[in-house]
């Protein structure tokens, strides 16, 4: 506890400790060290050996009668592989506490490696569920894979290397799912481990419940994908399961394929996959594979063009080369209609205007200014110097200051295709903002689209939004407060994602879906009707998409002060009783997008202690 505590306070004295920071690599650097080590700390506590069943447990799993009777096949290719990791694997099979399972083996190794098949044989000799074919060479992992399934005949099949681990439980943990609710495609949280034991963690996964969009732009759902028999004929392409074309990333391609054709997906928010990391594996140098990263891309561009998509462009991010960038094609040029509230603050307005003007590469938008009871001469003067332009018109709300009446307004002058929500404490980094925001906002899937919003020194203020986080347990934003040169969790702040909501402060939507949806909700006067808003989208099956690529700055509360002081508390506090109550179902179910296992007391993805 003293080593987390420590680890926690140099975390939040980065700008009083440049120089430690800077030892340890800079603020990127420094974030990544410090919370993995904190991250895996506390993994190796509660996910390792630690969390198998004792032997009172695991005889009442074993135990357990369900209203199914499910075969799993579990397929695992064999090439050339080493016996200690062959043997492991096969015992990871065996300790499972669900024993409708069968092992089926497609053995490619070459002739030097005979070994592999005397010790298959000799567990099968003993445990009929092992089932086993010898190819006649080696076809790629593709192809030994769909040798796997011919090789099969459960009920469920799923994806098993041949050098990772099982968690004794995982088998028990997916029929009580599948009986629960019927799940046709499953998968579970995962970590990388080195040496002899998984309790050696480098890299904990702990995954969101099903997002397409983050599936799009890297293969998240990975290990241990689980799915039906049905299903897995039904995304068969050419009578294939598994496309040789993409071998290295054969299963993002199939997963892809299975989980657009999937009834019911179901993310297990337990650790219970270990994935080896050894000299030769993806998991610990994505370069020994680097054909893979062309494979990834094939993948995804395969799954888009399947969908409908054209004319896009698949590129690597920062963070890794197979997380991905998508560059959507805009179709047509439509109207952008941009909100802005705002009450004096010459100077602020003047910035924000001014930024969205000469760095916007779209030009077709047109920009509406609520003025809300100002009293100051000077800004009067700007909206009659604004005016003069042909596409920026000042309306006015005469009331007491409501955001979510005054942004309706707003909108009932809009002749725009899509409403563009704007604090007027922004300033446009990324002249393709509007562009990046656009390409999601247009998809007949998608409502709410934010983008990332930095403070003045460059750190995070905005990257999505998770409903039951912070203090108040009603929505906080996530990272908040990093530097802007870091990943974020697992990649997160390098590509666009599903989340529940986006801020207000900048939140593109079609304008016929802000209608269909009533408009901001006037009861939330001042706070949380952002997330109101995302959530009652999210109601009517839209999803909500948090881009990076569309980056401003945001001068936080300048305008009408901070949430976190004085009335503006009490103010606060009135309404999140209010949001409290109305989405208390919600809150309890928690946010798809936001694992279980973090903490909602923080925000840097921090597991629970």
């Amino acid at each position: 506890m003293a080593q987390n505590s420590k680890l926690k306070s140099i975390k939040y004295s980065i700008s009083k400790n440049w120089k430690r920071v800077k030892n340890l690599g800079g603020p990127k650097g420094f974030f990544k060290k410090v919370h993995s080590r904190i991250l895996r700390n506390r993994a190796q506590k509660r996910y390792g050996t630690v969390s198998f069943p004792n032997e009172e447990r695991a005889k009442a799993e074993r135990e357990t009668v369900f209203d199914k009777k499910i075969v799993f096949s579990i397929l695992v290719p064999l090439y050339n592989t080493p016996e200690i990791f062959l043997r492991e694997m096969i015992e990871s099979v065996q300790a499972q506490t669900y024993e409708g399972w069968e092992l089926c083996l497609a053995d490619g190794s070459d002739a030097e490696h005979n070994y592999v098949g005397e010790i298959v044989k000799e567990y099968k000799d003993k445990d009929t569920r092992i089932v086993y074919g010898r190819l006649e060479k080696n076809g790629g992992i593709s192809e030994n894979t769909n040798a796997c399934y011919e090789l099969a005949s459960g009920d469920y099949i799923g994806l098993f290397d041949h050098d990772d681990l099982l968690h004794p439980s995982v088998l028990y943990e997916y029929m009580k799912v599948i009986c629960g609710v019927g799940a046709d495609f499953l998968y579970c949280d995962e970590t990388t481990f080195s040496g002899k034991s998984i309790n050696k963690m480098i890299t904990p996964h702990f995954k969101p419940d099903f997002s397409p969009d983050n599936l799009s732009t890297n293969n998240y759902i990975c290990h241990f994908s689980v799915f039906t028999r049905e299903l897995a004929e039904a995304a068969k392409v050419d009578g294939r399961l598994f496309r040789k074309e993409y071998d290295g990333s054969q299963d993002h391609d199939l997963i892809l394929r299975l989980t657009s054709k999937a009834d019911r997906i179901v993310h297990v928010p337990k650790l219970l996959y270990y994935w080896r990391s050894h000299d030769g594996s993806t998991a610990k140098d994505i370069s020994v594979k680097s054909y893979a990263i062309d494979a990834a891309k094939g993948a995804v561009k395969s799954y888009l063009e399947s969908k409908g998509y054209k004319n896009f462009e698949i590129t690597s991010t920062r963070a890794f080369e197979t997380i991905f960038k998508i560059s959507y094609e805009i179709l047509g040029t439509p109207k952008i209609s941009i909100i802005i509230p705002n009450r004096n603050h010459l100077d602020d307005l003047r910035r924000c205007i001014t930024s969205i003007r000469e760095k916007s590469t779209w030009k077709n938008y047109e920009i509406i200014v609520v003025e809300n009871n100002s009293d100051e001469d000077s800004i009067f003067e700007y909206y009659k110097e604004i005016e003069q332009a042909e596409n920026i018109k000042v309306v006015r709300f005469g009331g007491e200051f409501n955001y979510s009446a005054v942004n309706n307004l707003g909108v009932q002058a809009a002749g725009g295709d899509y409403i563009l929500l704007l604090n007027n404490d922004t300033e446009v980094i990324e002249p393709r903002w509007m562009e990046e925001l656009l390409m999601y906002a247009q998809r007949p899937d998608v409502a709410c689209v934010g983008g990332k919003l930095l403070y003045q020194d460059n750190t995070i203020q905005h990257a999505g939004i998770v409903i039951g986080l912070g203090a108040h347990r009603t929505a906080g934003h996530t990272h908040y407060g990093i530097s802007n040169l870091n990943y974020g969790y697992m990649g997160r702040l390098c590509y666009a994602q599903n989340v529940t909501a986006v801020t207000g402060a900048c939140l593109m939507v079609k304008a016929d879906i802000y209608r269909e949806l009533g408009g901001l909700n006037e009861e939330f006067k001042i706070s949380l009707n952002d997330v109101d808003f995302c959530l009652r989208a999210r109601e009517k099956g839209y999803l909500n998409i948090f881009t990076p690529f569309a980056e401003l700055y945001h001068y936080e509360s300048i305008s009408r002060g901070s949430d976190e002081k004085g009335k503006n508390a009490d103010r606060y506090n009135k309404e999140s009783e209010a949001f409290k109550a109305k989405w208390h179902e919600a809150l309890e179910i928690g946010d798809p997008y936001y694992n279980p296992n973090f903490s909602l007391d923080r925000s840097d993805y921090s597991l629970k202690i």
